[in-house]
This record gives structure tokens, C-alpha cells and sequence, in this order.
């Protein structure tokens, strides 16, 4: 703070607050460092030099595209793998839904075929009940027996 003559607030807010900050003139035994120095003075540049630093930039302009090329890859390679595993769980879907509907057809199969046994069934001994009917109906011992499908 020795570069400051004055420091003073100059309003408050509840934001913060705003100073005004004045220097002192600059002392002759100042730092040099300190001192407002002149640009320095550009060297000439050499053809070999300009060269060098073309073949610098055309470097990093081919790593630049060699890496967005290898991102690219990489992202069409996760594409491709997203879509191939889509595709193997659509696949087993399928075939667990193909598996499953053919045993409920072949389960109804055999529910429908061993229904008409049992309706043959019944129809068989309606019918041998009838003719035994028939034999005891002229004696008057007939006993029926209702079908139930």
C-alpha cells in the first residue's frame, strides 16, 4: 500500500462498497520495475522460422482432426453396439413370445381334445344307457340319464 496516498470510502451499499483510490506521483528512486517500459523491440523473422511455425499449426490442425475423427468412430461404434444389442433383445423377445404362445396352443390342444374324449365319453354311455333302456323298457325299469356338455 505504499503506492497509496489515499484511500476513501466512497458509498456503501448492500452489494458492497465503492472506494476512490488516488496515487502518489511516482518518486525518482522507485523500482524500475515498476516504470512504464517500452514494447519490446520485434526481432526480424526468418523464413525458417515462419516455416516452423506453419508446420506447427498444420500439426496441430491434423491432431485436432485426428481426434474429432476418433470421436466420431467411437460414437458410431456405441451407436452400432446400442443397436446390435437392441436388436438381440428384440430378438429373444420374440422368440420367448413365439415359445410361450406355441405352448398355450398346444396346452389348448390337448384341453379341447380331452374335453371331446370326455363329451364321446358321456355320449357313449348315454347311448349304452338308452339301448339298456330299451331292453328294460318293456319290463318298466328305465332309468335316464341326462347329457351334460
Amino acid at each position: 500500500m505504499s503506492n497509496y496516498d489515499i484511500i476513501k470510502p466512497i458509498n456503501k451499499r448492500a452489494s458492497g462498497q465503492a472506494f476512490e483510490v488516488i496515487l502518489k506521483p511516482p518518486s525518482p528512486v522507485s523500482d524500475v520495475a515498476h516504470s512504464i517500459t517500452s514494447p519490446p523491440k520485434k526481432r526480424d523473422v526468418s523464413l525458417e522460422d515462419i516455416q516452423k511455425k506453419l508446420e506447427a499449426a498444420e500439426n496441430r490442425r491434423r491432431s485436432q482432426e485426428a481426434q474429432v475423427l476418433k470421436v466420431l468412430a467411437e460414437k458410431r461404434e456405441h451407436e452400432r453396439d446400442v443397436l446390435l444389442k437392441a436388436m438381440e433383445e428384440n430378438s429373444n423377445f420374440s422368440k420367448m413370445a413365439e415359445d410361450k404362445l406355441i405352448l398355450k396352443m398346444e396346452q389348448n390342444q390337448e384341453n379341447r381334445e380331452a374335453h371331446r374324449a370326455a363329451m364321446m365319453e358321456r355320449l357313449l354311455e348315454k347311448v349304452t344307457q338308452d339301448s339298456s333302456c330299451e331292453n328294460h323298457f318293456e319290463i318298466g325299469h328305465c332309468v335316464t340319464m341326462e347329457m351334460v356338455l
